[in-house]
């Protein structure tokens, strides 16, 4: 029980309630400043790390966001309003004091209190490490969705696990991808807020008995399990400027006791402690390869972890506020599962409402399919997660029992609309049959879901008719699109300065929150003034960008030179090795002495391949191979020069978005659900080159086809073509394409090192080649050249660059959240409660 549930307000403990806000101003920033640093932290001016000033920043901070989340949370409880909890095993946060200052709106305060102290701001910045705990563009999203989400002020709470580890840290050495550990925790982390007050009890293993209750219905219930414990951090989301503090729960995994005394006792200490490791092991590392079955459990026992953690935490906020009755909980919650990996919460929900609360099978289901909404975010039918049946039955059996009744009593709906199709049957069922019989949680989704959407007009469409076709067909209501965007308050505002001083002069500062507005910069693209202040502000950003090569990769990029950057995780559809086959051709060209190419230009590529993805990995070798032929090459760095950025991650595309002249979204038509950083580089002024595919569609349409480089096959004759391919034909009249593979085969960019790209060769030459990477490369090429001329007449760029800036509002992740809002979640928006009220 509270300590404080009795307190009234003539109580002695009133002060505890009563405090004054505390100032914004930099005179009150500093001062608390001083306090932690000296007082809290131990440390004098003998300091010489940046870790420790930026430590004491983020805690004074992290007060003054502490008084809005509790007044933001009251809000919340007094309104008794609809909630939605966003499930994400990933999210890409990035840094957050920046973002944490531009969104109280006190960026300007803090510096002047860090100057005033002879401290500078840009070094304390930099030694806050980016938060691992993401990949890539699935949880960058969720991190954008959750900052919209508080900047339209709505009772949304992110769900998801404290990994130890990122991903990795990525090394180049000898041209190859090195993964060190990313031990983003080492330090601690100053936002979070430890609240183990919530801490929920997590079930595996075990087995299933019947029993029957105390109505005497006979039913299951699970037994003899190995419990870990979820222990929750909570992190603070600021909304823009408008005092609304939302959550981010993370659950930590924690063994129920630390160790066994009686092994210890015996001398056995590494068996006293194994309970403690398994269970940490849990949250220890985000992405664990899952290609050993090891792997495969623990990434099952996340996804479960994760799951079963947050609806629990939800039921019990729920019964703080009505107690045992759920008759409104689907009118009063909502949950959004961000692609498969949540998808067993379907299954979890069902088990608690059944067996916990003893909800009737109906009601429970009547419960979750009003409550569950999916998002999926690939058309790859190999990335639709499928788990083997004996390792639900091993490590969660109970709920194995419960996807077995969900899909029988599916099925039975399946027959009814289909009679005797049994072909469908076994399509739509939500267990693969065979040797190794595998739950399909993409199907599981759906099922359980009431709203499933795409995240591209293209990717919505190609869902329908392809991958969940059969679902389509028997719930057409069910499928929407939600075109994702990014926020434009981390994208534009905070990582790009001068553009924003710029921006907020000519429109108003109104576009931070209604991005809309930048259409009003298009009568600009005209006027020779404006374009030359908006050349100002590309050219200070594009040394901040070369700076960061040159440090980095020991490069120089002449701010000058066009700037064409791919960044993006390494993978085959997303053909980082189209564009470096494009590089080895200017490079030949030059060579030979054609004068043509158009302007000069430094080609950046920046991406992780996973650990075990051996032609991904060797992609990146074959990039820093050319890169160093050609940066040796005093003949060709006059018009061209290479380099790869290692560990990409949100720090870095801080620099990269407002640094960016051309940006590359050239994945193979029909592969890419939407992409991200097509719309952060377009926001920026960047300009396109890339396929019908994902949201560049989208951005084609709202920026003019004058404005986008346009190349490649369409989804359509991509398909159509699969099966005719012949590459071989295809370079062998294709005089550019035939001499940059005879430049690959004959080891010109590996001459120390023979026949260590043959598996990258016979890929493209192989009729096989999911990417069509042959097919594609002469309309590529073309348009690369079209690029480079148009970059040479500097007054069409410029025009170029401020439309597709003026053009980007649909982009925004507000527009996204608010037909989320709207269109699946219906929710309204709280604004938090007034000063002293909580």
């Amino acid at each position: 029980m509270s300590p404080f549930k009795d307190l009234t307000e003539s109580s002695p403990n009133e002060r505890l309630f009563k405090l004054d806000p505390l100032g914004m101003d930099a005179e009150s920033l500093g001062r608390d400043f001083q306090h932690y640093f000296a007082h809290t932290l131990g440390r004098d001016r003998d300091c010489r790390s940046a870790y420790y000033p930026y430590k004491a920043l983020a805690v004074s901070l992290r007060d003054r966001l502490m008084e809005r989340w509790k007044r933001t949370r009251h809000a919340h409880d007094q309104a008794n309003c609809k909630r939605t909890y966003y499930l994400s095993l990933e999210f890409l946060m990035g840094r957050s004091l920046s973002n944490a200052l531009l969104n109280l709106g006190i960026t300007d305060e803090a510096r002047q209190a860090l100057y005033e102290m002879g401290l500078q701001y840009e070094e304390i910045e930099s030694a806050e490490m980016d938060a691992g705990l993401g990949n890539g563009g699935l949880g960058r999203l969720a991190a954008c969705f959750l900052d919209s989400c508080a900047t339209l002020q709505l009772p949304v709470k992110g769900y998801g696990l404290r990994y130890e580890y990122g991903m990795f840290r990525q090394l180049v050495e000898n041209g190859r991808q090195v993964e060190e550990p990313d031990h983003w925790l080492r330090d601690g982390n100053p936002w979070e807020l430890e609240r183990p007050e919530y801490t929920q009890r997590i079930p595996f293993g075990g087995r299933t008995e019947t029993y029957t209750d105390q109505q005497g219905r006979s039913t299951q219930r699970w037994v003899e399990t190995h419990d870990v414990l979820a222990v929750p951090y909570d992190i603070p989301i600021p909304g823009y400027r408008n005092d609304t503090i939302n959550t981010l729960r993370l659950w930590s995994a924690t063994a129920t006791d630390v160790f066994d005394l009686g092994e210890f006792n015996a001398g056995s200490y590494p068996e006293s402690v194994a309970a403690k490791n398994d269970a940490e092991h849990i949250t220890m590392v985000l992405y664990p390869n899952d290609a050993s079955e090891n792997g495969k459990e623990l990434r099952l026992r996340q996804q479960y972890f994760l799951a079963c953690a947050s609806i629990k935490d939800v039921i019990r906020e729920w019964q703080r506020l009505h107690g045992n009755d759920f008759s409104e909980f689907a009118d009063k919650n909502c949950f959004q599962l961000n692609d498969t990996h949540p998808a067993v919460s379907v299954a979890e929900l069902m088990r608690q409402l059944v067996d916990l609360h003893h909800l009737e099978w109906d009601q429970a289901w009547g419960i979750t399919t009003r409550t569950m909404a999916y998002t999926n975010h690939t058309l790859l039918p190999e990335a639709l997660e499928r788990w083997p049946v004996r390792l639900f039955r091993t490590l969660l059996p109970r709920i194995l029992e419960i996807i077995y009744e969900i899909n029988a009593r599916f099925l039975s709906q399946v027959a009814s609309r289909w009679p005797g199709d049994m072909d469908r049957q076994r399509r739509m069922s939500l267990i693969e049959e065979g040797d190794d019989p595998q739950v399909r949680m993409a199907f599981l989704a759906i099922v359980g879901s009431f709203s499933v959407n795409g995240v591209a007009a293209l990717h919505s469409e190609l869902l329908k008719q392809g991958l969940f076709r059969d679902w389509y067909e028997l719930w057409p209501d069910k499928f929407n699109n939600k075109t994702n965007g990014v926020t434009p308050r981390r994208w534009l505002a905070m990582c790009n300065p001068g553009l924003r001083e710029l921006l907020d002069e000519t429109v108003g500062e109104g576009w931070v929150t209604e991005l809309g507005k930048l259409e009003q910069l298009a009568p600009k693209a005209e006027d020779s003034a404006f374009q030359e202040r908006w050349d100002k502000i590309k050219r200070e950003n594009k040394a901040r960008l070369a700076q960061m090569v040159s440090s980095t990769c020991r490069i120089d990029f002449p701010v000058e030179f066009m700037f064409d950057v791919q960044v993006k995780r390494i993978h085959e559809y997303k053909r980082q090795l189209l564009n470096i086959l494009h590089v080895i051709h200017l490079y030949n060209r030059i060579k030979h002495g054609d004068g043509q190419v158009g302007a000069p230009r430094c080609v950046l590529v920046g991406g992780k391949a996973a650990p075990g993805y051996e032609i991904a990995k060797l992609i990146i070798k074959l990039i820093n191979n050319v890169a160093k032929v050609v940066n040796s090459d005093p003949a060709v760095t006059d018009q061209l020069r290479v380099a790869f950025i290692p560990d990409y991650r949100v720090s870095v595309m801080e620099i990269l978005a407002p640094g960016t002249d051309l940006s590359e979204q050239i994945s193979t038509a029909g592969k890419e659900a939407s992409g991200t950083g097509n719309m952060k580089f377009m926001m920026n002024g960047a300009l396109t080159i890339g396929t019908l595919d994902g949201a560049n569609i989208e951005i084609r349409e709202r920026v003019g086809e004058e404005n986008f480089f346009l190349f490649g096959l369409t989804a359509e004759e991509v398909s159509h073509m699969r099966s005719h391919y012949d590459p071989d034909g295809i370079i062998a009249h294709d005089e550019a394409l035939r001499e940059v593979m005879e430049l690959l085969e004959c080891g010109h960019f590996n001459q120390f090192e023979p026949g260590i790209f043959d598996p990258i060769i016979h890929g493209i030459r192989n009729p096989a080649d999911p990417w069509l990477t042959a097919a594609d490369f002469d309309s590529y090429r073309r348009a690369q050249k079209q690029a480079a001329l148009a970059y040479l007449d500097r007054e069409r760029w410029l025009r170029m660059s401020i439309l597709n800036t003026a053009h980007s509002g649909h982009f925004s992740s507000d527009r996204t959240i608010a037909e989320y809002r709207d269109d699946i979640w219906q929710l309204k928006p709280v604004e938090p409660t007034p000063y002293g009220t909580w």
